[in-house]
């Protein structure tokens, strides 16, 4: 007990340092605490995330589910978590704990001691400590009155209920989970107090949907603008804002009731005003209080009255019964079963492939050693499947197997670090796919590994030629977007293999199993693509925050990243007199004119890039909103009548520079500072006073405005400019050239790619700003830098445990693709862990194409036919004529025609080879 008493007092010590020492750290080490965790802070909010930061949890019992609840649980940042356990590392534990190697069982460590700085060493932000104390009926449990958060598992039930016993009777409650697992079997009891607020009950994000009309009426019905959907459900509450006509609704929330998926009703409005135009509305979050009860009573009515997140209305109770029975001999003789009694149970002890053979049998374990398995990605799904692959024993050196092939082009960022488990702080800036591969084997070093920096693509169709996929048995994808994944799917279905797919967003993940022959592939269903912006909307008339903030990066690239390429690109070919003259001759010179206009304008000192900082300030802020109201006037009407400022377009405000407004300043000099990079110019920290003395005297020029919805975005190479400014343009690069005045510094400019990730580099600071600037030009409430960081770096948020989720699904399904199950068997899952709601569901079967009685085909069907060295496409039509009994219309290979016997001269192709 002293032992875990110092342990617990080594936690509070070092959490005293409280929020405030944490904010320290972080600083000190560069905000690496914001940057490890930003995905997950996408998912969980603030206030989650501040509460785990305050956390203490007690963990017990290191078995494969207490090293995967502590992994997840540290990658998470908690603030310290104690690894309680008092048993000694076996071989069967390396079949199920990643953390246990093959030289902690021979030395007879204690599990804690080899797993805690495995653990420890996740997270350096997180305070992991040990203790191997005896934890029994007998133990005074008053030491856990530290902790916020106590979690059991391999405990005894009368050990479980004791303790929950305890944790419920504290004030406030310590939350109590306690869970297991046998083979494929499972079981979880949580108790967080007879009052737990839940304050998002989805984590979903709220959407702001315009509204069309409201009817005056009981019940009043809203109608969304252009047929949005919005996503309510009826109990739900929706709080309004600038309506006109019906003001009274505006800050008001109200109760829904969903007629269609584009309407609702909202309770009496007949006594309000009558609605003119304009308004949204958005979800309002109500926190819901869930009441648990301790583990004792209702241990005894779960058996009567099971709740059970299950597909099966007899299994469950099956299970449940039989792990009671299991808890009842742990009981009776301190021992779990050996292997041979039950399902569940002989999976429990023996070697280290022994719980595995004990669920599915020697020959499929013999089949997974000598599997040969493709693996493309090597991310945070993918350090969790070749985790799962190394305690399976997935294609083992001695058995002649492969793990394969795994491949991933990416370099590890620090931001991984929070997901990619098997990456430390020091392996920042090395290849995502050697890295893997060398820890997997730290696993498990009997797996083979082939570790490959390739983008699986049609570039790559040299080294995954059809050879390649021939030898393989399965394909694994862990990627992160939509083409990769359609691509790979069409290799797989031209060479007949397996393939699993699985994703993440947040809490919800996906998991698809695609099998030759039985299922469809992953191209035979397309989601619908994802809306775009009108170009006119970022351009003209931006409705809401996401339109702000894409507008920002829009001018980001333009001015930083997509005119410098073009300006060296032009001068790599175009550095000479001959030149001026082919331009001066109204030939076509690609990208001409922007690289004069850049050559003209470019700066040479520090404040002359604030020149230029403050003029767009103007440009972007003041003569936009100039030119919208001179072209439309706030009485501007429709042909229709209707007023043309009316939501969701809303009218600027033409905004002055103020230098003493911290968001004006940021704006001029983020600019100035990417301004000087592109330029190679030195940076320097005086800004105000060139601010301060600038005097600009620049012109109100009045351009079109576009409204088409259906315009594209110009090309920035071909604009049109006036005969003046062009004269003035290629005198002034005549004189550069002729003069020598244009030196190889000149001739370069430095592009600049956009890196969400790193606050010191300003990029952040431009789009934050620029963002926030012309959200407040158009009366639009403004983001913070966390949602504006999310949308403008296209940030996909995660969190540990979906990954962790999803892979697990993978693996359940790569056993039933390595030992042939059949269509039934199969099973594609969904699943949101902030519900929770689980849905496992068929496959769909593969659909066929008939052509005659006897005759027919699917996508996975290929018809051969042999030839020989003189065989001519008519011997080859003949061929399919005698073997398939069809007769052959035309012959295509890919887009081009071979035969058509209408085509002239196509007749003379049947005698050709």
């Amino acid at each position: 007990m002293n032992q875990l008493f110092k342990c617990i007092s080594n936690c509070r010590s070092w959490g005293r340092r409280g929020a405030a020492g944490l904010a320290r750290a972080c600083s000190l080490v560069g905000l690496g605490f914001e940057s490890r965790l930003g995905r997950q802070r996408y998912v969980l909010g603030d206030s989650a995330m501040h509460r785990m930061a305050q956390s203490y949890v007690f963990l017990s019992g290191l078995g494969g589910l207490g090293v995967e609840i502590a992994k997840n649980i540290v990658l998470a940042g908690v603030k310290a978590v104690t690894l309680h356990d008092t048993k000694q590392c076996e071989t069967w534990d390396l079949g199920t704990n990643f953390f246990i190697r093959e030289e902690d069982v021979l030395s007879q460590r204690k599990r804690v001691e080899a797993v805690h700085p495995r653990v420890a060493e996740l997270n350096p932000y997180v305070q992991v400590g040990k203790s191997s104390c005896v934890l029994d009926e007998n133990t005074d449990l008053s030491f856990l009155r530290t902790y916020q958060c106590v979690i059991l598992t391999e405990a005894s039930l009368s050990l479980q209920k004791k303790i929950n016993n305890f944790c419920h009777s504290q004030s406030p409650p310590i939350k109590f989970i306690s869970c297991d697992v046998f083979g494929v079997c499972a079981r979880v009891f949580c108790d967080f107090g007879d009052a737990f607020e839940v304050s998002d009950p989805t984590g979903e994000e709220p959407k702001q949907v315009f509204i069309q009309n409201i009817t005056q009426d009981n019940p009043g019905v809203v109608m969304c603008m252009d047929n949005r959907t919005h996503g309510l459900q009826t109990g739900q509450s929706v709080l309004f804002r600038e309506v006109y006509g019906m003001t009274e609704l505006n800050g008001t929330c109200r109760q829904v009731t969903v007629l269609t998926p584009y309407s609702f009703t909202i309770g009496d409005t007949s006594g309000m005003q009558a609605y003119a135009h304009g308004g949204f509305f958005v979800q309002v979050k109500i926190p819901q209080t869930c009441c648990f009860v301790s583990e004792q009573p209702s241990l005894f009515v779960c058996i009567s009255q099971p709740c059970f997140v299950c597909f099966s209305p007899k299994v469950p109770l099956q299970i449940h019964a039989t792990l009671l029975a299991l808890d009842s001999f742990q009981q009776q003789h301190h021992r779990l079963p050996n292997t041979g009694w039950l399902t569940s149970s002989s999976c429990c002890r023996g070697d280290r492939y022994d719980a595995l053979r004990a669920c599915i049998g020697d020959t499929m374990c013999h089949k997974l050693h000598r599997l040969r398995v493709f693996m493309v990605g090597c991310g945070a799904i993918g350090c969790e499947m070749l985790k799962n692959f190394a305690l399976l024993g997935v294609g083992l050196a001695d058995h002649s197997g492969e793990v394969g092939h795994i491949t991933d082009p990416d370099l590890i960022e620090k931001s991984n670090l929070n997901r990619q488990f098997l990456f430390r702080p020091h392996h920042i800036q090395k290849p995502k796919s050697t890295t893997a591969a060398a820890a997997t084997q730290d696993i498990n070093p009997q797996l083979q590994i082939d570790a490959h920096l390739n983008k699986v693509c049609p570039a790559t169709e040299s080294i995954y030629n059809d050879r390649f996929y021939s030898r393989l048995h399965v394909v694994v994808t862990a990627l992160d977007n939509v083409e990769a994944r359609r691509y790979v799917d069409s290799r797989i279905v031209s060479n007949q293999k397996p393939l699993l797919d699985s994703g993440t967003m947040g809490t919800k993940g996906h998991t698809e199993v695609i099998v030759p022959n039985l299922t469809e592939s992953y191209n035979s269903h397309r989601d619908p693509p994802e809306e775009e912006i009108p170009f006119c909307t970022l351009k003209s008339f931006p409705a809401v925050t996401e339109h702000t903030i894409q507008w920002a990066r829009d001018k980001f690239e333009s001015a930083f990243s997509h005119k410098p390429s073009i300006y060296n690109m032009f001068w790599q070919t175009h550095s000479s007199a001959e030149s001026v003259l082919e331009v001066r001759g109204r030939k076509s010179l690609e990208g001409s004119f922007q690289v004069i206009k850049l050559l003209s304008r470019r700066p040479t000192h520090w404040e002359h890039c604030v020149t230029l900082a403050r003029i767009k300030f103007d440009k972007y802020f003041k003569r936009k909103a100039l030119q919208l109201l001179h072209s439309f006037p706030l009485d501007t009407r429709l042909k229709d009548g209707s007023l043309f400022w009316q939501s969701p377009k809303r009218p600027p405000s033409p905004i002055e520079f103020d230098l003493k407004d911290p968001l004006h300043y940021s704006f001029v000099v983020s600019a100035a500072r990417l301004f000087a990079e592109i330029y190679n110019i030195s940076y320097s920290e005086k800004v105000s006073r060139y601010i301060g003395a600038l005097s600009l005297k620049m012109k109100k020029k009045i351009v079109p405005v576009l409204t088409d919805e259906m315009a594209k975005k110009p090309d920035q190479t071909k604009l049109s400019v006036s005969s003046e400014e062009e004269r003035e343009a290629i005198a002034q690069l005549e004189r550069a050239i002729c003069t020598q005045a244009i030196t190889p510094d000149w001739l370069r400019m430095t592009p600049i790619l956009f890196e969400k990730d790193d606050d010191s580099n300003g990029h952040m600071d431009f789009v934050a700003s620029a963002s926030a600037l012309r959200a407040r030009m158009y009366s639009i409430e403004a983001a913070d830098r966390l949602k504006t960081k999310r949308i403008a770096g296209k940030i996909i948020p995660a969190i540990a445990t979906a990954t962790a989720s999803v892979a697990g699904l993978v693996a359940v399904e790569l056993i039933k693709v390595v030992g042939g199950y059949g269509f039934e068997s199969f099973k594609n899952c969904f699943f949101n862990l902030a519900i929770p709601v689980v849905v496992l569901t068929e496959p769909a079967n593969v659909k066929r194409t008939r052509i005659r009685d006897n005759i027919s085909f699917s996508i996975w069907d290929r018809w051969t036919i042999q030839g020989h060295e003189d065989f001519t496409l008519s011997d080859f039509m003949n061929a399919v004529r005698e073997k398939y009994g069809i007769e052959p219309t035309m012959v295509v290979h890919g887009v081009k025609m071979l035969y058509v016997p209408v085509m002239p001269g196509h007749s003379k192709r049947l005698k050709l080879t």
